[in-house]
């Protein structure tokens, strides 16, 4: 199995593990040296900050477990594509690669451009579609039985 895809499953599952809690399942691992260092799940409702995406999780324990705040040797796999503040976080961790999932559908994640852009003296390779039709059933999913959900505490 190629790499890219043996990673992207590892961020399902952490995506899976956030969407048994009741979190917007997207999960995050990062990668250096061919195996996962760290990796993280959305928490939002859990924690009531805006701040709790899987990507800062992941960045946050990689950081930690390197001890340093730059990780050039990491690459970081997420089920969605980035929204601007993950991209900034890993801009400015110096991430090497992102690989995603999902495209975010309402085109607010600026992806290429603040990865092209050099803000913070780093640009980093981005790659789209891994796995997309997965990571995008189970946000679709997800979502569904929300509406779902809300709808029958409506009737």
């Amino acid at each position: 199995m190629e790499d890219k895809i043996k990673f992207m499953r590892a961020a399902i599952a952490r995506a899976k593990k956030g969407q048994k809690k009741g979190e917007v399942p997207v999960g995050a691992v990062i990668v250096a040296d061919g195996k996962v260092v760290s990796s993280g799940y959305n928490r939002r409702t859990e924690t009531q900050t805006a701040l709790s995406h899987a990507e800062m999780y992941a960045i946050d324990r990689a950081c930690k477990k390197f001890k340093s705040w730059r990780l050039p040797e990491c690459d970081l796999y997420v089920t969605l594509e980035p929204c601007p503040m993950c991209m900034g976080a890993a801009l400015n961790a110096r991430v090497r690669k992102i690989y995603f999932g999902a495209y975010e559908q309402k085109g607010r994640s600026m992806t290429k451009e603040l990865a092209e852009s050099n803000l913070l003296n780093h640009t980093l390779e981005v790659e789209g579609g891994v796995l997309e039709e997965e990571c995008s059933a189970l946000l679709t999913g997800f979502f569904r039985e929300m509406r779902q959900k809300t709808k029958g505490e409506k009737e």
